[in-house]
């Protein structure tokens, strides 16, 4: 009988999986995204590197459109030294924002002007005051999406520059709006780009596709910061490797060809 037991519960657990896995895939197929469209990155590549230029720019789209929704508390002011500001334009950068600090001498919390030191703020106080500002929906943080999205800057780019009219046989649910690059192609976020939304300080023209290329630019910087450093020591580790490898090569060559040959060493 315990044998017949088992047996019938082995039988019922594969159904349930492969019910699941079935149910998973089916799932998976009526919520999948358009594929991504695909940019040629100055960054990919065992070489490649960040465009300064456009990590600029891509700040500023983050600032000027992005800040009002997103967070990105993992990038502090002083970071941004590392994308071509100077030291001035950082701190210039860090008084446009306002933090709570203290307590003072009395006791009491009180306002101050940011500092190099500090982290990008929130633009709000919680999660619920967040989800209340966007129709219920969470607007996540910035700092890791590069890396914590499935195709990285390519999903961005594609995400930002794939808004369109939803076709006739799509039923856009309340609050949503048509983006056939998010899973389920209904996106909360209302489009947040359009030409010229923003006025670039080098004067480079402010198409979607330049805005949606530099802002996701700036986030994969902003998700691997090191990314050139760590290249340019795998390079070093390779070059190393090889050498290594040549001369123990050659080492091993010296020093057990005569054994082979039954020669003293």
């Amino acid at each position: 009988m315990i044998k017949h037991f088992i047996k019938k519960s082995g039988l019922a657990a594969s159904v349930a999986a492969l019910i699941l896995v079935g149910s998973v895939s089916a799932g998976q197929a009526a919520g999948a995204a358009t594929k991504l469209k695909e940019l040629d990155w100055s960054f990919g590549g065992v070489f490649g590197t960040y465009d300064k230029a456009s990590l600029q720019r891509g700040f500023q789209v983050y600032k000027e459109v992005c800040s009002a929704c997103h967070s990105m508390k993992r990038v502090a002011f002083r970071n941004l030294e590392d994308i071509g500001f100077s030291e001035a334009e950082v701190k210039a950068i860090a008084d446009d924002y306002q933090f709570e600090d203290g307590p003072d001498q009395f006791g009491d919390m009180f306002m101050r002007e940011g500092r190099p030191f500090d982290y990008f703020p929130s633009p709000f106080e919680n999660e619920q005051q967040a989800r209340a500002s966007n129709g219920g929906a969470y607007p996540p943080d910035l700092s890791l999406i590069a890396k914590s999205r499935v195709g990285g800057p390519n999903y961005i780019y594609s995400l930002l520059s794939g808004y369109y009219e939803a076709p006739a046989d799509v039923e856009l649910r309340q609050g949503m709006h048509y983006n056939p690059y998010f899973s389920g192609g209904q996106i909360a976020m209302a489009q947040p780009i359009y030409e010229d939304s923003v006025e670039y300080a080098d004067g480079t023209p402010a198409t979607v596709e330049q805005m949606a290329t530099d802002v996701a630019h700036f986030m994969m910087w902003a998700a691997e910061p090191k990314l050139e450093q760590r290249k340019a020591m795998g390079f070093k580790v390779i070059i190393f490797l090889i050498l290594l490898s040549g001369i123990l090569y050659f080492v091993n060559k010296k020093v057990w060809l005569p054994v082979k040959r039954g020669e003293d060493v």
